[in-house]
């Protein structure tokens, strides 16, 4: 059984059907730099993720609008990229992420520093961190948000509603910064 394959739908263009372990329900995301995924549940085919992918059509006109748009955005902020120095990043980001560590009671193994192109941070499954050096070029409570995002992903390893609780507890404006974020590009 094949764990993904590739349609094109006329007017939207190539649309990425993929098995996935943890998805319960079929699932549409429209990512910048990435383009159009379906997550596809264990026992559904591929015919019924066809299906409901072109039944999702102008919903996905939409979004893939939004999307363009917020590529383009990057694209232009990348052309005018500013000069990070990493190891002034890295001191200032690690200093930083400990100091909320302790405030809300966080531990993490290793902490790294990248210069990625789609990703603000990440946490491992054996905790190490990840972040990407342009968070300090975030307003700081959005750089904040991201360095607690990642913390609290060294307890809850996924995006579910246990994850929602927790950084809410510890940033009751967590789903509002979380929206202030997408006008930012990596």
């Amino acid at each position: 059984m094949p764990l993904s394959k590739t349609i094109i739908i006329r007017g939207i263009g190539p649309v990425l059907l993929e098995r996935s372990t943890k998805a319960r329900r079929m699932n549409i995301s429209v990512r910048a730099f990435r383009g159009i995924r379906v997550a596809v549940p264990q026992g559904v085919s591929f015919k019924i993720a066809e299906q409901f992918a072109r039944s999702k059509t102008e919903w996905l006109k939409g979004n893939i609008t939004r999307m363009k748009k917020h590529e383009e955005t990057c694209r232009a902020a990348a052309s005018k990229e500013v000069t990070i120095d990493r190891k002034e990043a890295k001191k200032t980001l690690v200093k930083r992420l400990d100091e909320i560590a302790e405030k809300h009671g966080y531990g993490y193994n290793r902490v790294s520093i990248r210069n990625q192109k789609t990703r603000w941070g990440s946490c491992s499954s054996r905790n190490n961190i990840s972040l990407n050096m342009k968070l300090t070029l975030l307003p700081d409570e959005l750089r904040d948000f991201i360095l607690l995002h990642e913390l609290v992903h060294t307890r809850v390893k996924n995006h579910g509603n246990g994850f929602w609780e927790e950084i809410l507890k510890a940033e009751p404006r967590a789903e509002q910064l979380d929206r202030q974020l997408k006008q930012y590009c990596p």
